[in-house]
C-alpha cells in the first residue's frame, strides 16, 4: 500500500459517501472490511520490528478499542499495522534525519468552496501530525480531539478565507513555533493588509511598547505631528480599540511554543493595515495621554510571522569586538564569519569574560571552532529523537549523543562566559545555547527562549497551502526537553519600560555586571 499504486485521495473520495450513509456500528464494520479487503491480501512482514520501550513517543492503536467495532475489525486493523509496509514509501520518504512528504498533490487550483478537499486538508495535516510531529504530546489539547473538534469547521467553511483561517487555527494547535506558513493563505494576508509600521513594538511589563525601529525596513519613518512619539511610550489603542482586545481576538491565529513567543510572532501584525493610515492613542513618559494618525509604508512581500528585528539598536552600529569596561569582550554573532573565530582567541581568551549576544541571531555553525576551548573534557550537550517511516508514530532517541569534545592541543578558556538570550533565540539559536551550556564557566542571562528546535518538515495542503512544523525531538542528554520551554536562563533578565525609555540594554548591563563581580 505504500507503494503509490492507489491514489488514496481518491480512495478517500470514494468511500466517504458510503460511510456517511451507514446505518448502526454493525453496517459501519462491514463496510471498512470490505474497503481493507479491497485492496487484496495483506503480505506477512518479516523485518517489522517492535517499537523500543524507551521510545518517547510509540504508535498508538488505542483507538481500536474506543468505537464499538466488532472483533474481525478490530483484528482486521491490527493487522495492518503488524504487515505494515516497510522500505521506500511513496507518500513518505526519510533521505535524511527527519521525514519529507512526497508527492501530496497541492491542489493549488482548488475551488473558493469544495468541502471535500477542504475535509482532506484536515485529515491530511491531522495524520501528518499525528505520526510524524516529535512533540504532539506537548499539544495543549489531545490530539484526537483535535479531529473531532476541527471537522465542522472544515466542512462549513463556505470562503477560501474562511478555509485558510480554519488551517491557520489548526496549525496553530500544535503549539510550535516553527510552524509557519510559507505559501498560499492570500486571503488571510489580504484580509491583514500589505501596509505596515515601521514602528516597533514590543511585548514589556505586560504593556505594548515602542521599542526600536525595524531596520529591514529602514529608519522609524514616523511622518512629523506635534504630538510625536518617543521609544518607550505605551500604546493603549488602534484604531479606537483597545489593544489588549485586538490581542486576545487574533492570537489564535499565531503559532508559537509559549505566550512569550507568541507576542513576538504576532507583534508584527499590530501596526498592520489594509489602509495606509491608522490611529493609535498612546502614553507618554511622561503619563501624557495622546493620540496620533501613523502613516503606513506599502510593503510588496510581507515578512513571515516568525522572527521578530532587533532589539536593541542599529545591528550595524555594533561591532563585532568592541572591549567593554574590565576587560571583557563582546561578540555580536549575527555579524560573525568563522575566519573571525581566531580574532576571537587571539583578542578575547585573556579576557575576565567574554560576552556572546545571541538575541541577534547566528549563523549555522558558526561557533563549531569555539566550542573545544570551552571544556576540559568531552562533554554531551544535546540528543534528539527521530520520526521512523517503518512503523508511523515512532519517535525514539538516535544512537548517540551531540558532544562538545576536548582538543587535547589547546587551551581551556579561564573566564567566565555569559551567553544572552530572549524570545528571539529560536531552533539553531537553541541548540548554540545548549552548546555553550556545557561550557565549564557558562552562565546564560536573559529569558526564555522560543520553545522550537528541531530542523523543520515542510507540508502541502489542497488550495496550494505550505505549512512548516518542527521533524526532529531536541532534548538535553538527561533527557529534558526544551520543545515549548526553551532554554531557561540561569539568571532571569527581561528589558523593562524605563530601560526602553533610557536607551539602555538591561541584559547586556547585566551580564558586564556578573562578569566583574565573579
Amino acid at each position: 500500500m505504500g507503494k503509490g499504486n492507489w491514489d488514496w485521495d481518491h480512495e478517500l473520495f470514494e468511500i466517504l459517501p458510503q460511510y456517511l450513509k451507514v446505518d448502526g456500528t454493525a453496517e459501519r464494520d462491514e463496510l471498512l472490511l470490505q474497503w481493507i479487503e479491497k485492496y487484496g491480501e495483506i503480505p506477512e512482514c518479516t523485518t517489522c520490528k517492535e517499537t523500543p520501550p524507551d521510545a518517547v513517543l510509540k504508535p498508538d492503536l488505542s483507538w481500536v478499542e474506543q468505537f464499538g467495532m466488532s472483533a474481525v475489525l478490530k483484528e482486521k486493523i491490527r493487522e495492518v499495522y503488524r504487515n505494515r509496509h516497510q522500505g521506500e514509501q511513496y507518500y513518505v520518504s526519510q533521505p535524511f534525519s527527519f521525514i519529507e512528504f512526497t508527492n501530496e498533490k497541492p491542489y493549488s487550483n482548488m475551488p473558493s468552496f469544495d468541502s471535500g478537499l477542504q475535509l482532506l486538508s484536515l485529515y491530511r495535516y491531522w495524520n501528518m501530525v499525528q505520526y510524524f510531529f516529535p512533540y504532539k504530546y506537548l499539544t495543549n489539547k489531545e490530539w484526537n480531539d483535535v479531529l473531532k473538534e476541527y471537522i465542522p469547521k472544515f466542512a462549513g467553511a463556505k470562503t477560501a478565507l474562511e478555509y485558510q483561517l480554519a488551517v491557520l487555527q489548526l496549525h496553530v494547535e500544535i503549539n510550535d513555533t516553527h510552524g509557519a506558513y510559507i505559501l498560499g493563505l492570500d486571503r488571510i494576508n489580504s484580509l491583514r493588509g500589505n501596509w505596515l509600521s515601521s514602528l516597533g513594538v514590543r511585548f514589556i511589563e505586560n504593556q505594548w511598547v515602542v521599542a526600536i525601529h525595524s531596520p529591514q525596513r529602514g529608519p522609524f519613518g514616523l511622518q512629523k505631528d506635534p504630538y510625536g512619539i518617543q521609544r518607550g511610550d505605551i500604546i493603549t489603542h488602534i484604531n479606537g480599540k483597545k489593544i489588549e482586545s485586538i490581542v486576545d481576538s487574533i492570537k489564535v491565529f499565531y503559532n508559537a511554543s509559549n505566550e512569550a513567543t507568541r507576542m513576538r510572532v504576532l507583534r508584527h501584525d499590530l501596526l498592520r493595515s489594509t489602509e495606509k493610515t491608522i490611529s493609535i492613542d498612546f502614553i507618554s513618559s511622561l503619563g501624557a495621554s495622546k493620540h496620533m494618525n501613523l502613516a503606513l509604508d506599502q510593503v510588496v512581500r510581507l515578512p513571515m510571522p516568525s522572527r521578530g528585528f532587533s532589539n536593541y539598536g542599529d545591528p550595524e552600529a555594533i561591532e563585532v569586538y568592541p572591549q567593554t569596561e574590565g576587560n571583557i569582550g563582546y561578540i555580536n554573532p549575527a555579524y560573525l564569519e568563522k575566519l573571525d573565530i581566531e580574532q576571537i582567541k587571539q583578542l578575547f581568551f585573556t579576557c575576565k569574560g567574554i560576552i556572546i549576544d545571541l538575541r541577534y541571531g547566528a549563523k549555522p555553525g558558526i561557533f563549531i571552532p569555539l566550542y573545544p576551548y570551552l571544556v576540559s573534557e568531552t562533554r554531551p550537550f544535546m540528543k534528539f529523537t527521530l520520526g521512523n517511516i517503518n512503523n508511523p508514530g515512532e519517535f525514539a532517541f538516535f544512537s548517540h549523543t551531540y558532544d562538545i569534545e576536548k582538543d587535547e592541543e589547546v587551551d581551556t578558556f579561564k573566564g567566565k562566559l555569559v551567553v544572552l538570550v530572549n524570545e528571539e533565540v529560536q531552533s539553531s539559536g537553541e541548540t548554540v545555547t545548549m552548546a555553550f551550556r556545557a561550557g565549564d564557566n557558562t552562565t546564560i542571562i536573559g529569558s526564555h527562549t522560543a520553545g522550537a528546535n528541531g530542523d523543520v518538515v515542510r507540508i502541502m495542503l489542497p488550495g496550494g497551502l505550505g505549512m512548516l512544523f518542527s521533524g526532529l525531538g531536541v532534548y538535553y542528554p538527561d533527557g529534558r526537553e526544551t520543545q515549548r520551554i526553551g532554554i531557561v536562563p540561569d539568571i532571569e533578565v527581561k528589558p523593562t519600560i524605563n530601560g526602553i525609555r533610557e536607551g539602555r540594554d538591561e541584559l547586556l548591563e547585566k551580564a558586564i555586571e556578573f562578569i566583574k563581580k565573579n
